[in-house]
């Protein structure tokens, strides 16, 4: 029985910090992005993110100012098929364990119902200086309503097992049916990002930008494990801690325009980012000291944003008509993780892009786009607590100019996950094979207004 106990403690708590998080840095900041994709190229006010350089190029000088509201939706997906133990059966004279399948499809949900977002540039002559406010990473706060399945497998082993100890005693058999677990969990992270730089126009076909963004880690978990085997209660915990930290990332880009023809770079520098932990409650036996050590108040834990970059290209086939195709890496391997969990990625994640956006009228513009993103997954770095998967993105919408000043963009994009299936002969170390496929899903609508003064 105290094996169980030990176990669940050390799932519990390395569980809960993940869930609302990823391998994703947000670049979905603003609806253009969301109706298009394909950002990178651009020269209006969301370039203060995805192109920064690019603002040197924008139209008229004078104040440019967006402002957004972006509603994401997700689910987190297992669905389990592992052995169970399933009652006595007597080999050579002794009592032995039977094994029967289990099944059970575990939904994890996410949501972030208001993203907010802020974007701004000042353009004079030559000159121009920007920058942009926003949730740059996490969002959200994600649930898990019914626990998971390494807790209802490690509890059938770890109770089964330690019954067939009280057996040899003298006790009555526990078996599965006889024992229950309650848990639940709720994570929430948010990096919030203020960006501050400055672009220069080099000559008609050439610009520059350089400078910084401003990171702050703020997230929580909550949760609890209640586990009994018959009248007798496992294990009594509950959880409640707080984390913040911070981070700079330095910010450079260029762009080139000639005639029709736009490309855009930005690259991102990794941030070191560790963050603290403000535990308000951490209820444990004392022999599990060991295992809680790290999640005490005041330890610190890396988390670093990895590095970022970004090429695109941008090119008006018609006065009408324009494409745009990107592509985006992410140095996830070298970016610190909790556990050096970054050691088992086999390489960066790359994503690929492509937009095309059509002017209907002098005051409708239609757009659509999409993206590939490949991650380096192995079966190491995936787990019940955090898991990713490759996928593609579609989004559409619209842009409507108001007045020469005002216009709005409206667009909504989802995506379409590849299930990951990892299969183990020693499913979450009970000594019985299973199988997880882990899958997920991802829904995010946006509106902006973005006005000239």
């Amino acid at each position: 029985m105290r094996k169980f106990s030990l176990i669940g403690i050390a799932m519990l708590i390395v569980s809960i910090p993940t869930f609302a998080g990823g391998l994703l840095t947000n670049t979905n900041q603003h609806p253009a992005f969301l109706r298009m994709l394909s950002r990178g190229a651009t020269t209006e006010i969301d370039a203060a993110l995805s192109n920064p350089a690019g603002l040197a190029f924008l139209p008229k000088d004078g104040f440019h100012v967006s402002l957004s509201i972006q509603s994401a939706f997700q689910t987190r997906n297992i669905d389990a098929d592992f052995l169970t133990y399933n009652g006595l059966a007597m080999v050579d004279g002794k009592p032995a364990p039977t094994t029967a399948p289990f099944k059970k499809y575990y939904e994890g949900k996410a949501a972030a119902p208001v993203i907010p977002s802020i974007f701004a540039a000042y353009k004079k002559g030559d000159w121009t200086i920007s920058g942009f406010f926003a949730i740059t990473g996490g969002g959200g706060k994600a649930s898990f309503d019914d626990g998971l399945p390494l807790f209802e497998s490690a509890a059938m082993a770890s109770i089964f097992q330690g019954s067939l100890k009280g057996l040899a005693a003298g006790k009555p058999l526990m078996t599965p049916d006889k024992y229950k677990i309650n848990s639940a969990m709720d994570g929430r992270q948010y990096i919030y990002s203020a960006q501050l730089g400055l672009t220069y126009k080099i000559n008609d076909w050439l610009s520059a930008f350089a400078g910084g963004r401003m990171n702050y880690f703020t997230g929580g978990y909550e949760g609890f494990l209640d586990a009994k085997a018959g009248d007798t209660n496992l294990l009594p915990l509950a959880l409640d801690c707080d984390q913040t930290g911070w981070g700079l990332t330095p910010v450079i880009g260029v762009d080139m325009k000639w005639n029709k023809l736009n490309f855009g770079a930005k690259y991102e520098f990794k941030t070191n980012m560790n963050i603290e932990n403000k535990t308000n409650k951490l209820d444990y036996p004392d022999e599990a000291e060991a295992l809680v050590a790290g999640y005490k108040n005041g330890v610190n834990t890396p988390n670093d944003i990895p590095s970022m970059l970004s090429v695109a290209v941008a090119y008006e086939f018609l006065p009408v008509l324009r494409a745009s195709v990107e592509y985006h890496f992410y140095d996830d391997k070298n970016a610190g993780m909790a556990g050096d969990k970054q050691k088992y990625l086999t390489k960066g994640t790359n994503e690929y892009l492509a937009g095309i956006e059509w002017d209907v009228t002098k005051h409708l513009t239609l757009s659509c786009g999409g993206q590939i993103t490949d991650y380096g997954l192995s079966d190491n770095f995936q787990s019940d607590t955090s898991f990713s998967c490759d996928s593609y993105t579609l989004g559409f919408g619209a842009k409507v100019k108001l007045t020469e000043r005002a216009a709005i963009n409206v667009g909504y994009m989802w995506t379409t996950y590849e299930d990951y299936t990892k299969a183990s002969q020693n499913y979450n170390g009970t000594g019985l094979s299973g199988t997880n496929v882990y899958s997920r899903t991802n829904k995010v609508f946006g509106l902006s207004i973005d006005y000239r003064f």
